[in-house]
């Protein structure tokens, strides 16, 4: 897998609606300069950034035959919203259809929306840039915005907080490798 920033956009492009590819942009553009920021591989981070929402609109069903054909992934993740299948799926459909063998991209691919236990540099990078991309208004992303300048794993713990204090006031499960994420950083 050799190819550039423009070749990987051209091949995400027609799996994802407009907006959803304008956020791939940003993230991306915000994976890049946190790389820099924190001596990760810029590079990777690209590549992870722009591949990360690859398998987003595929339908569920899809998503979660990858799921059951792969034990890298647990099939407890079927018994969580479906919004969180997207990740785990398409680190499996990317690493089959571009042939991606790198496990820091794949890793950093399938835990950008949950985070998990003991996340690699690469993996709080594109987990971050995901959460604070600049077309993101929510309450609290100004705060994570805010920490990420200076520090990452602060940033990547506060992001953490948010989302378990959200899905927990909105009576919403959380997966476990949230919580993981969590403790890992605390």
């Amino acid at each position: 897998m050799h190819q550039n920033r423009e070749q990987l956009l051209a091949f995400v492009r027609p799996h994802l609606k407009q907006s959803r590819y304008e956020h791939t942009v940003r993230v991306t553009d915000t994976a890049v300069e946190l790389a820099k920021r924190y001596g990760a591989d810029v590079e990777k981070a690209e590549v992870a950034s722009i591949l990360h929402d690859f398998a987003k609109h595929k339908p569920k069903e899809e998503l979660r035959q990858w799921i059951i054909k792969d034990s890298r992934v647990s099939n407890e993740l079927l018994d969580y919203h479906h919004e969180l299948w997207h990740g785990p799926a398409g680190a499996l459909m990317l690493e089959e259809e571009l042939q991606i063998k790198d496990e820091e991209i794949l890793s950093a691919i399938a835990c950008h929306t949950s985070g998990k236990k003991d996340m690699s540099l690469l993996d709080k990078v594109v987990f971050l840039a995901d959460y604070i991309e600049p077309g993101r208004n929510f309450e609290g992303v100004e705060e994570v915005r805010e920490l990420a300048k200076d520090d990452l794993n602060s940033a990547c713990l506060q992001s953490l907080i948010n989302t378990v204090h959200f899905l927990t006031n909105t009576k919403r499960t959380v997966y476990p490798d949230t919580f993981h994420a969590y403790n890992a950083l605390v």
